[in-house]
């Protein structure tokens, strides 16, 4: 009589099966890197990578940078757009922002103060350290490069700088606006303007540091004191906090004051009267 063996796979070798089908399948589907969405001003354009680079080697995350104006980032952000975290210019935006609703609770963080500067080319004959405001009144400027002040804080503290020198009114002809700080510097460092008031942060990174500025007196402008926050949408929110802690620790503050951020120090009385604008 023949006898037929059972072609039934044993516990075993089922075991063995879905163990392999088990390791294929982590192999073809990684672990997803946590990743940030963040939504920085302009003037943070190369500071930011920079901490940001540091960071993602720290922590294996994954931080996705778009810049732009502050302005259009608020209104971005009120709409919905998917940022995790904003660092704006100007720290009203995010106090606007979380009397919205909007915000991660107490997570609001004034990072950095910036600085205005007025720059020229290196092969300009203009004499900032000489002339400081009354440079932009050199026959050679036809144009000046400012941020947009309906949006960028940069743009906003320039034209404070501006009035209160008494030159608003001569320059106003001459003035060349950029959508952010950053397309402002590119439009004094490419030449379609002469003479740019751009963020120090900008003058000093690697494109525009063989050019010459001058740092306009703070009692011109108003602070500009820069906040970051953590938005309500984001699904990251430890990560997003320890991004900011790591911004606040002291590599990460060196790395702010190397691009000529200063830290926020600023009381009522150090705010200089302002004509308005």
């Amino acid at each position: 009589m023949l006898h037929q063996h059972d072609k039934r796979p044993s516990g075993t070798w089922l075991f063995l099966v879905c163990l392999f089908l088990l390791c294929a399948s982590a192999r073809a589907f990684p672990p997803q890197q946590p990743q940030l969405n963040i939504a920085a001003a302009s003037d943070l354009k190369f500071a930011l990578t920079e901490l940001a680079s540091a960071f993602e080697k720290q922590s294996g995350a994954k931080l996705n940078l778009t810049f732009g104006s502050s302005g259009n980032f608020f209104a971005q952000i009120k709409n919905g757009a998917p940022f995790d975290v904003f660092f704006s210019a100007d720290s009203g935006y995010p106090h606007r922002l979380d009397t919205a609703g909007l915000v991660v609770t107490n997570s609001i963080y004034e990072y950095a103060v910036g600085r205005l500067v007025l720059w020229v080319p290196a092969g300009s004959k203009i004499d900032l350290s000489k002339s400081g405001m009354n440079a932009l009144l050199d026959p050679s400027v036809q144009k000046i490069a400012i941020a947009n002040p309906a949006n960028a804080p940069y743009g906003r503290a320039a034209a404070a700088a501006l009035g209160n020198a008494g030159l608003q009114e001569k320059v106003k002809d001459k003035l060349v606006i950029g959508e952010n700080i950053s397309q402002a510097a590119q439009f004094a460092q490419s030449g379609n303007a002469q003479i740019g008031i751009i963020a120090l942060s900008l003058a000093v990174s690697p494109p525009l540091r063989s050019g010459k500025y001058w740092e306009i007196p703070q009692r011109q402008y108003f602070p500009l004191i820069q906040s970051a926050v953590v938005l309500k949408r984001c699904e990251q929110k430890d990560l997003a906090l320890s991004f900011l802690k790591f911004v606040a620790s002291p590599p990460g503050t060196k790395i702010l004051e190397d691009f000529g951020f200063a830290k926020p120090q600023f009381s009522v009385d150090d705010r200089a009267p302002l004509k308005p604008y």
